[in-house]
């Protein structure tokens, strides 16, 4: 896109042809800053107003300047607790936490951003947090945590050991040691203890990751970690190289040490060229997303369906 180039907006109507709704370019995301009346009077909207996203991997390496521009939007039923017992605090930016969340004794310093628990959230004792960070309705931050800027987490998360700048989606676990950064994870993945990621190069050169649409591998930089689709489990110990692209409804696990740089959906194993049962793989579903008060919905379900007979491996 142009630099200072107008945005163009189209209005459509909805089914019902009642009302109208502006939709622009998905890989345009508005920033807190934009002037809502002229967006939706389709008046003065250029360049300035938006951040591009250009590959998955620009949701990565802008998440913490867009936590910056969102947390800007906090509620006001969210109050300043700097001075709270228990907590050893440190920085300028705010500590911001919901009344009903639980926060131990911990360590927190905002020196570089704020730190946002919301509703229902617990950090445990021993967690040190160095904002910006975020920490979503209902999740768990364990005992002994590292989390550093970036930690960008949904809800009805379990998040432990040591993370920098990735993003987890709802209902995600990482409960245990081990390493994550510069990473995305999507919904209901679940990583057994001690797995890690690399996300930097030993040689500190770019790196190039697998893109599926392309069919090819794209520089992302230099700094790159995970990009895990939703529904994906990791055996204990498992060892993700720089780059990894990791698709969803994949269970895995390896004999070698290091694992492939990109593994297909529906992946049982690693090297065996073996598909997931698709039942054996939706009853693990379900089972995983009852354990937090979920299940899949028949349109969920008939998706994944239609997703697996696409892809399916012999």
């Amino acid at each position: 896109m142009a630099k200072h180039q107008e945005i163009e907006l189209e209005l459509i109507a909805d089914d019902n042809t009642e009302a109208a709704d502006i939709i622009w370019d998905v890989q345009l995301v508005p920033k807190a800053s934009i002037n809502l009346h002229d967006f939706f009077n389709r008046k003065n909207i250029s360049e300035k107003d938006f951040v591009e996203m250009k590959s998955p991997w620009d949701i990565v390496h802008q998440n913490i300047s867009l936590m910056l521009d969102d947390m800007e939007l906090v509620k006001t039923d969210f109050s300043d607790h700097r001075p709270q017992e228990g907590i050893s605090f440190s920085g300028q930016f705010p500590l911001l936490v919901h009344p009903t969340a639980n926060m131990e004794q911990c360590f927190v310093n905002t020196t570089e951003g704020p730190v946002v628990i919301d509703e229902n959230a617990t950090v445990m004792q021993g967690a040190m947090l160095r904002g910006p960070i975020y920490i979503g309705k209902r999740t768990v931050v364990k005992m002994g945590a590292t989390l550093y800027a970036g930690t960008n987490v949904g809800n009805d998360c379990i998040v432990g050991g040591e993370i920098k700048n990735t993003i987890f989606q709802a209902f995600s676990n990482k409960g245990h040691h081990g390493y994550l950064g510069d990473s995305y994870i999507g919904e209901w993945c679940n990583f057994g203890a001690g797995s890690s990621c690399s996300n930097l190069k030993n040689t500190a050169s770019n790196l190039k990751a697998w893109s599926m649409s392309e069919g090819e591998f794209h520089a992302v930089g230099k700094k790159a970690g995970i990009l895990m689709g939703d529904h994906v489990k990791t055996a204990i110990n498992s060892s993700f190289n720089s780059g990894s692209v990791i698709a969803g409804f994949s269970n895995v696990f390896s004999q070698t040490s290091l694992l492939p740089k990109f593994i297909p959906p529906f992946q049982w194993g690693v090297g065996q060229d073996k598909a997931y049962d698709f039942e054996k793989m939706l009853e693990e579903i379900e089972r995983w997303m009852q354990m937090k008060g979920q299940k899949p919905s028949e349109k969920q379900i008939q998706a994944i369906k239609s997703l697996y007979i696409q892809t399916k491996l012999p």
